[in-house]
């Protein structure tokens, strides 16, 4: 017998890792090993560059990549996602670091883990494929945008300037390097960046951003280049988890950016997992197990002193591409990168920061899917419009803010559409019914006709929703029949009606009626029922006996109507208006 208590039990047991999960990891290791391998090359020097970025240091994104990787590749949904600091992620963290330092950030990350949790709980998963594409669409594009600005300083070779909008940032960067010009950074970045882009073009297996980093480090260090900062020391390993960064009198001021912080993770972490399903045959993710994965991660990263984390596009597409099978690729990225964390800590440490700068602005620009974007601007004006806005709002304010405009703008064009397929067309009275089998037959329809010949009855046919977005043009349109007895309202194919739609039904019925003219109508779904009446309009229909099953009773009874209440009055003559006084013509 299944009570609220086991139903529980198995929803939590389906959150956690299956048996299938360690069958899925001993079916070929050897091709998950080496793509993990492959993985962690590429992601060294992005994890470097977003911790860099975040403003917690190059360790904190080792750290993110490490323990989060590790963590959502054991729980999380996917069997081919690879997770960590990501460029969509840093965008939202530097004015949070800006503002409230490295330990905001670290508490941010813990509570956005725990709300991940409590979405995987609550089965909010599977809501996230409503997203529209263009909104999607426009959000990267903005993220690169923002990913490429930031790199700016570095680029440079100029401290970062005050501030948390990226605009600001970079006009000031400009501004300081136009002041004391550093060429050396500047070449370091623009070549690694170009020797990224050229070499993914010709050779895209090959991991050109570790290439062009090692060339960089070298050619900076053996010609004494000091112009081209590095990094900085890195510790030789994690820190010990720690709470010391908890400030439990800032958790009020936090939990805006926690939530901001949570939603980014939820909708970039299931997008990457889509990408991935997409890019393979006979994978699915499981989007609850996929929150709930990437939650632990978050609760996880920030005791290590890790940023938050999310799923990464270009790791997980880099991990399928070269042949991931389980989750055993990501588990050997994380370990691998842990390796680099203790052995090569000192030579990590001295990596130009214009070097790293470089992976990010070719990261960025690789975001840019043109022909993605060709296709969503050629598609309609609405996804067009809703890309550009999304885009705009990504680089203007911030992302949160930047998917709630996408989301709020498609949805209102989305609505627009909708309702301008709503139609109130006038029909001949011998249109047959629906096909329900209760047609009462030509002769009926016929003597109808000819009652609307002789111009006493009109009828009406309404498609498609009668909701809000709609509903007062209906009622204009219907508010102006005039001379006419009765008016028939075929409604077998309505599609829905809300409240606002049974109100204005009911607001014409009344305007109507009180005009003399009577209404029926026909066709009316048991579904549409509840709604009408609720709000009155089913019993106004009711009480005049005016609600029909199928348009040929409607068109009967709207005949003994006109031989009940005879003949609409002819219209009087018109009368010449008199002559006023003085105007008189003289008789001649």
């Amino acid at each position: 017998m299944s009570t609220p208590l086991t139903r529980a039990a198995r929803s939590a047991r389906s959150l956690l890792p299956a048996r299938s999960d360690l069958a899925d990891v001993r079916r070929d290791p050897r091709r998950d090993l080496l793509a993990g391998l492959t993985v962690a090359i590429v992601a060294l020097p992005l994890a470097l560059g977003f911790g860099v970025s975040s403003g917690l240091g190059a360790e904190a994104g080792l750290a993110t990549a490490v323990v989060a990787g590790a963590v959502a590749a054991v729980f999380g949904g996917s069997n081919l996602q690879v997770s960590g600091p990501t460029g969509a992620m840093t965008v939202v963290l530097v004015p949070i670091f800006g503002r409230y330092g490295a330990g905001g950030v670290l508490t941010v990350g813990l509570i956005a883990g725990f709300l991940l949790v409590a979405l995987a709980v609550l089965r909010a998963g599977k809501y996230m494929q409503y997203v529209p594409a263009p909104v999607v669409e426009g959000f990267t594009l903005g993220i690169a945008c923002v990913i490429g600005l930031q790199q700016v300083p570095n680029a440079l070779g100029v401290a970062k300037p005050e501030g948390d909008r990226v605009l600001v940032v970079t006009w000031r960067a400009v501004e300081e390097f136009a002041r004391t010009p550093n060429w050396t950074a500047v070449g370091l970045a623009v070549a690694v960046a170009a020797l990224m882009l050229a070499g993914a073009r010709r050779r895209p297996a090959v991991p050109f951003s570790v290439v062009a980093v090692v060339a960089a480090t070298v050619v900076a260090r053996l010609a004494g280049l000091d112009a081209a900062a590095p990094i900085g020391d890195l510790p030789a390993g994690l820190p010990a988890p720690s709470l010391a960064f908890l400030d439990a009198g800032a958790l009020g001021s936090l939990l805006a950016p926690a939530v901001a912080v949570a939603a980014l993770a939820a909708l970039e972490s299931l997008l990457s997992a889509s990408v991935a399903d997409g890019m393979t045959t006979g994978q699915k993710h499981d989007p609850d197990r996929e929150l709930f994965g990437q939650g632990l991660a978050n609760i996880a990263a920030p005791l290590f002193g890790g940023v938050p984390a999310t799923g990464a596009i270009a790791r997980t597409a880099v991990n399928v591409r070269t042949g991931a099978r389980s989750r055993l690729a990501a588990l050997t990225h994380a370990a691998v990168l842990a390796m680099i964390v203790f052995a090569a800590a000192p030579l990590v440490s001295q990596i130009p920061l214009a070097a790293l700068a470089g992976v990010l602005l070719a990261t960025a620009v690789r975001m840019v899917e043109v022909a993605s974007l060709k296709a969503m601007a050629r598609a309609t004006r609405s996804d067009a419009l809703t890309l550009v806005l999304t885009a705009a709002a990504t680089l203007v304010l911030d992302l949160v803010y930047a998917v709630i405009i996408g989301l709020v703008v498609a949805g209102a064009l989305a609505l627009r559409a909708v309702a301008r397929q709503v139609r109130l067309d006038r029909m001949p009275l011998d249109e047959p019914d629906e096909p329900d089998g209760r047609d009462d037959g030509e002769g009926e329809r016929t003597a109808a006709a000819d009652a609307l010949s002789a111009g006493h009855i009109v009828a009406y046919r309404i498609d498609g929703p009668l909701f809000f977005a709609a509903a007062h043009r209906f009622l204009r349109e219907l508010g102006e029949v005039a001379g006419v007895r009765v008016v028939v309202l075929r409604m077998s194919r309505v599609t829905t009606v809300d409240a606002t739609g049974a109100l204005v039904l009911k607001d014409v019925v009344e305007k109507l009626n009180r005009r003399g003219i009577a209404v029926m109508t026909s066709g009316i779904r048991p579904g549409q029922r509840r709604v009408l009446d609720s709000v009155g309009a089913l019993e106004l229909l009711r009480r005049e006996g005016r609600e029909y099953a199928t348009t040929a009773e409607a068109l009967r009874g709207a005949r003994d109507h006109v031989d009940l209440t005879g003949p609409l009055p002819a219209e009087p003559a018109a009368v010449p208006a008199r002559p006023q006084r003085g105007s008189e013509e003289p008789v001649r």
